[in-house]
């Protein structure tokens, strides 16, 4: 579906919708609950369908071109299927099996960016629009939302015609875009975001990548695979916040795949001269044919009038929410990035589940206190739970082994060691209170590792759990079991 079919279909929507829930007619007789969404990603149709199973209707306000949100649009989709992409072209370049040719990989980047469009498509329909056009308690304005005061909101359509609407509950979860930091000459250049770079019809010959949060780390190992040479400036090092270890052998890997990563390296001054970036660092200066800024993301309310509705905001600008998602205005909540709540799509649709919930009278939270994440480098780097400084902070005496991946069956079997795996433990009651790990496959190792820290598992426990041979998750009953035996000395199925 092109752009033109979309805002067609779009149109469709509204008319229908309008039509079918009776449009916005605050003066309505009835007493129906009334919720208004500001945005329309993840966390707000979580919230809409919650909404409307509790009995209320709901309008969706939406100020961009296509509704879905981050994920879908620009975000988890789209960078998947290039990671993917770009995974395939490196296994033709460089397999491990001595009977197979490895072979330059033939790359047709446009082909892979109408593919990802394409796919993009089917879902935002899928998961989206066809959810509007099925559910008659929905109603979608396209138009920019901003608070009158802590009910009534005023709305600019996409037309410029400006209405209020009025609502009993109001969520918030207008997402976040890209952070630029303040660098001289960096606004008058083309830089890329990671927007413009995952849908890139092209490839370019350098790309420098300042940053490197996880999209930063994430592309920078996807444009090396597909044929760019790759220089990452970090502030630090990688994964400064987290297990040192993880950071360590993550840089090790993308050095031994050409990438080149400069730590402790920051730009002071950036040109363009129509064909290069010139960048001067406390290292030197660079010049690359594209740049890309990937420094995190920030909250969007600056223009949602937030004070208007009494609606507070901590440091990073992020909206205030408890647990069961309401803001410092108790009917008012918010969900997604741009609330105080971790920057991941899983926990903006729970988030927004909840607030739906909690809208039409139930008592939802939401409990963060075991939340797995994965980065999709190959090896992917996944965690759980604390990692031992963490743990040492709130002064919980830790014991911890590490495996590396040479002693896993599996691994061996695909040729492919790269890695570990870290458990965590309170060594007073050998309880599980962490996992690390950077594997193949880490992000569906790391679900079983939260699971049993979920359900207070000892390191005995895991241990003594049944693991199907030979599959890569094994390594967790392997490392635990490092506690109280050498694996080395173990037999097939470790016993």
């Amino acid at each position: 579906m092109d752009n033109d079919s979309y805002r067609i279909t779009a149109e469709k929507i509204n008319v229908k919708l309008a039509q079918s829930s009776g449009g916005n007619d605050e003066s309505s007789a009835d007493e129906q609950l009334h919720v208004a969404i500001i945005g329309s990603g993840s966390a707000a149709f979580a919230c809409a369908i919650k909404a409307a199973e509790g009995g209320a209707k709901v309008t969706i306000i939406e100020a961009g071109e296509v509704i879905g949100g981050c994920c879908v649009n620009v975000g988890c989709v789209p960078s998947k299927i290039l990671i993917r992409a770009a995974q395939l072209a490196q296994q033709q370049r460089d397999n491990p099996f001595a009977g197979l040719e490895n072979n330059p990989p033939i790359i047709d980047r446009s082909l892979i960016s109408q593919q990802q469009t394409s796919r993009v498509e089917e879902l935002r329909v899928a998961k989206y629009q066809n959810i509007l056009l099925n559910n008659p308690a929905l109603s979608l304005i396209k138009g920019r939302a901003s608070f009158k005061d802590a009910h009534r909101l005023s709305v600019t359509k996409t037309d410029g015609e400006i209405i209020d609407v009025s609502a009993d509950r109001i969520l918030v979860a207008t997402g976040s875009t890209p952070h630029i930091p303040q660098i001289e000459g960096l606004s008058d250049t083309p830089y890329w975001t990671s927007e413009e770079a995952l849908f890139a019809d092209q490839t370019p010959e350098h790309l420098i990548i300042i940053g490197s949060s996880v999209v930063a780390l994430e592309i920078a190992q996807a444009f090396r695979r597909l044929g760019s040479q790759v220089t990452v400036l970090a502030r630090h090092t990688l994964l400064y916040k987290e297990d040192p270890l993880l950071g360590e052998q993550l840089t090790t890997v993308f050095e031994r795949e050409g990438i080149q990563v400069q730590t402790y390296t920051q730009a002071s001054n950036i040109s363009f001269d129509g064909k290069k970036f010139k960048l001067q660092t406390d290292r030197g200066q660079l010049s690359s044919d594209k740049l890309l800024v990937c420094t995190g993301r920030k909250a969007n309310v600056a223009k949602l009038n937030l004070e208007l509705a009494g609606i507070k905001t901590d440091r990073h600008g992020c909206i205030k929410v408890n647990e069961r998602m309401q803001t410092s205005s108790p009917h008012i909540y918010a969900a997604g990035d741009c609330s105080s709540m971790p920057q991941f799509v899983y926990v903006a649709a729970a988030a927004g589940s909840r607030a739906g919930i909690n809208m039409t009278g139930g008592t939802a939270k939401l409990d963060l206190s075991v939340m797995p994440t994965v980065i999709f480098t190959d090896p992917q780097v996944a965690m759980v739970g604390l990692s031992e400084a963490q743990a040492s902070a709130q002064g919980i005496k830790t014991d911890a082994r590490v495996l590396d991946m040479e002693n896993v069956p599996r691994a061996l079997a695909n040729f492919e060691t790269d890695g570990f795996i870290k458990l965590v433990i309170n060594a007073d009651t050998e309880q599980l209170i962490g996992v690390q790990l950077l594997t193949r496959e880490g992000g569906e190792i790391i679900q079983s590792a939260a699971l049993a820290i979920r359900h207070k598992m000892s390191v005995n426990d895991l241990a003594d759990q049944l693991f199907p041979y030979l599959t890569m998750v094994e390594g967790l009953k392997l490392c635990a079991q490092t506690f109280s035996k050498d694996v080395k000395e173990l037999s097939c199925c470790a016993g």
